[in-house]
């Protein structure tokens, strides 16, 4: 049922707020930009009143918002990653747990790939949209969809393959419709 927008928005961020603030995370890799990206998300999805905005529909508005946001911020950083490598590596710490481990290799492969490539495996994988879906929300092909999720797959598993990892032979994931 639609309320008024500022009471959908303050229910949005109670409910929500973490799980927006976990899937801006998994898309960015740094919590602390992951919630500024959220922030501006809200910002941009509420700033103004809207009318007749119910709590599904506002998250989705605030997802779609987070998205283009990655995707806006990659395009601005282009430059950067051109040369970020001559100023030095981010810090990062071993954990004792080899699940944890892993979680964090495999995040900063997806983080490696080209922001559609990511965005894909992202909406595909955490999300679970199906490429239909994936392609109506990134507002392309499934065609191009179903090709960034087969280069960001192969080029995870070549990224796995090269570090001798026993997942790589497990073979692709599913990517049909």
């Amino acid at each position: 049922m639609a309320g008024s927008w500022d009471a959908v928005a303050t229910r949005l961020v109670a409910e929500r707020g973490s799980a927006l603030v976990r899937y801006a995370t998994l898309l960015t890799g740094d919590p602390d930009e992951a919630a500024d990206l959220v922030q501006d998300a809200l910002v941009r999805t509420f700033g103004r009143p809207r009318m007749a905005l119910d709590l599904p529909k506002a998250e989705a508005y605030v997802r779609r918002a987070i998205l283009n946001g990655v995707i806006d911020r990659s395009r601005r950083a282009g430059t950067w990653r051109g040369i970020r490598h001559l100023v030095g590596e981010p810090a990062t710490s071993a954990s004792p747990a080899e699940a944890t481990d892993d979680r964090l290799d495999l995040a900063a492969r997806v983080r490696a790939l080209a922001p559609r490539q990511a965005a894909c495996i992202v909406l595909r994988y955490y999300d679970d949209l199906t490429v239909d879906g994936i392609a109506r929300t990134l507002g392309i092909s499934s065609g191009a969809v179903k090709r960034y999720l087969s280069d960001g797959l192969h080029a995870l598993s070549s990224q796995l393959e090269a570090a001798g990892d026993p997942r790589a032979q497990r073979g692709d994931a599913d990517v049909r419709t």
